[in-house]
């Protein structure tokens, strides 16, 4: 029986240079989005949770130092995703906010591929919290469209 290019390995070998070049401008993007991504989800759950997110709580829940959390901050307001208020703690302006709900919305539907494909919850919240990041639209698309087809 003859198996489906799609359920072939991949041929060894080097892939095109063009092809190579992309693969890797696709992952260090991915890499650059990531914490950027991380902070501005982190800081509108805990907003949602409690209606404020400190530099202490972020720095507690990512496991970080706070002068960490400090510079990051800073780089997120120069680029227009949150702004901070003296004593009154951080606040996501609309280009964060979009963009913490983006990137919850791709962390669901991965963790929900990962559930339907029998993983354990545990091991599928946090393996979609690596995942998210690095998943392009189109494998997005698909991930969705198998968890639909599996309810």
């Amino acid at each position: 029986m003859k198996r489906s290019a799609a359920l072939s390995p991949p041929e060894p070998g080097l892939v095109d240079a063009v092809v190579h070049v992309e693969s890797f401008r696709q992952a260090r993007e991915a890499r650059r989005l990531e914490l950027i991504e991380d902070y501005v989800e982190l800081i509108a759950d805990l907003i949602s949770d409690g209606g404020e997110a400190r530099q202490v709580d972020i720095a507690a829940r990512l496991g970080v130092a706070q002068p960490t959390v400090a510079k990051m901050l800073k780089r997120l307001a120069d680029e227009g995703f949150v702004a901070q208020r003296p004593y009154r703690g951080v606040f996501l302006t609309e280009a964060g906010q979009a963009l913490a709900e983006a990137s919850r919305e791709r962390h669901h539907i991965v963790e929900a591929f990962l559930l339907a494909l029998g993983i354990d919850a545990d091991t599928a919240r946090r393996d979609a919290e690596g995942i998210e990041h690095h998943v392009s639209k189109a494998t997005l698309d698909a991930f969705s469209r198998f968890v639909k087809a599996k309810t």
